[in-house]
């Protein structure tokens, strides 16, 4: 008998409850009707969680349509120029997003016959088309208040939102957006996102945008994301997908300055010097504007291998396409000066003076032929204005050359009092 009792007494305090439960959804509803939106966010916040509601699309529904109002009354308020909350308006309209997905779906499981029948989608489709531009708003809102985090929230639930089971079948057009638009957006969710500092969702979102067709927009070039997924790979530690992500930059964008060059230098840095020439070459085809810069680097890289004959070459080559190519008329003049150097060592361990003696013509011929580029070089600094240290670093360079044609019994000493008088100032 007491069994038999308490089975009663669980059975009506359990339906007591669930009957708690959906008064809530009800009084949440009368809430709303009445406006007093504080009200009703309590009274649906239990049902939300609870089994007895938490399953039955009306709760979500009624949830949503709470966020809502509060986005329209407030919505109201600015269109008719009075005080409105911007935050608040914004807040409650991406709030409104989660639950109407949620009672949408809810509203498409099939009955105890097997049919569906979702009486929200309808309504739930109209309002969130209806809302979605003010998703943009949101987005600039937060950026302006730079809570780039939040700004991302609501550019990214702009591209989102459309891709929801409620608007199945429906096409861009159809829901007041065009694939311009949503490439711009995508593009303002990479941006925030990197801006709030958080990598792995900059990373998803960039490949996102790095892995569909480009759409021309006034906001981003194609290269734009890549560079950027490129550099937060980067900035992540991640070295493979760096490198990956440099290639694929170099062989889409042959003819950008970030790609190549960032490939070459990382190349160079890890001693992989051939693959480095080759990556050169091709951008050297590919942007002969370039040239200088390039032909200098490749020359470069010869140089410190010793092969002074590639490395002039390559020098000399990037100064028969721009006379003034600073890099190479500096770079030339020191690869003069280092086989000078180098010549001078090997000679000075001959066994006697005349062996020593021997090479001092192509010595001295290595230094004369670097003072002409120096002096240039000095020229040209001067007239750009550049900084101290590089004027002050040409004139050592110069001063090296005379001092050592001076030791050679080239008279150079004129050249090289002017000279410690310019670097003492």
């Amino acid at each position: 008998m007491k069994r038999i009792l308490l089975s009663i007494t669980l059975v009506a305090a359990f339906s007591a409850f669930s009957y708690a439960q959906k008064k809530a959804v009800k009084d949440a509803k009368a809430a709303l009707a009445s406006k007093n939106y504080s009200e009703a966010r309590v009274q649906i916040k239990s049902a939300l969680s609870n089994p007895e509601t938490a399953n039955d699309a009306e709760t979500w529904k009624t949830a949503a349509d709470i966020e809502n109002a509060v986005f329209d009354a407030e919505r109201i308020k600015q269109q008719l120029k009075q005080s409105f909350d911007e935050k608040a308006m914004y807040d409650a309209v991406y709030s409104s997003i989660e639950p109407y997905s949620k009672a949408d779906d809810l509203g498409q499981q099939p009955d105890a016959k097997g049919k569906v029948k979702n009486k929200y989608r309808k309504d739930i489709a109209a309002i969130l088309k209806s809302n979605l531009p003010f998703l943009i708003n949101g987005g600039v809102f937060y950026n302006d208040k730079k809570d780039y985090k939040r700004a991302a929230d609501f550019f990214e639930a702009y591209i989102e939102v459309p891709k929801l089971a409620v608007f199945e079948g429906a096409t861009p057009t159809q829901l007041g957006t065009n694939d311009t638009l949503r490439q711009t957006i995508k593009y303002y969710a990479a941006i925030t996102t990197i801006q709030s500092g958080d990598k792995a969702r900059s990373i998803k979102l960039l490949k996102d945008i790095v892995d569909n067709p480009y759409i021309p927009n006034t906001s981003s070039k194609e290269s734009d994301a890549y560079e950027l997924l490129t550099n937060q790979y980067l900035e992540s530690g991640d070295s493979a997908n760096y490198v990956k992500s440099l290639e694929a930059g170099a062989k889409k964008f042959p003819a950008s300055k970030y790609f190549t060059p960032n490939l070459i230098n990382y190349l160079i840095s890890k001693g992989k010097s051939q693959e480095a020439v080759a990556y050169l070459d091709q951008a050297i085809a590919n942007d002969p504007a370039n040239a200088c810069q390039l032909l200098s680097v490749k020359a470069s890289i010869f140089g410190e291998k010793n092969d002074f004959a590639n490395a002039d070459a390559n020098y000399k080559s990037a100064l028969e396409k721009d006379p003034n190519c600073e890099r190479a008329l500096e770079g030339l003049a020191v690869s003069y000066i280092v086989q000078a150097q180098n010549l001078k060592e090997a000679t000075s361990r001959a066994a006697t003076r005349k062996a020593q003696s021997a090479q001092d013509p192509q010595i001295i011929k290595l230094y004369s032929d670097a003072c002409p580029l120096l002096e240039k070089y000095r020229t040209l600094l001067t007239a750009r204005s550049a900084d101290k240290s590089e004027v002050k670093g040409a004139l050592v360079k110069l001063q090296n050359a005379y001092y050592n044609l001076s030791l050679l019994g080239v008279n150079k000493d004129k050249e090289v009092s002017v000279l410690e008088k310019e670097l003492a100032q």
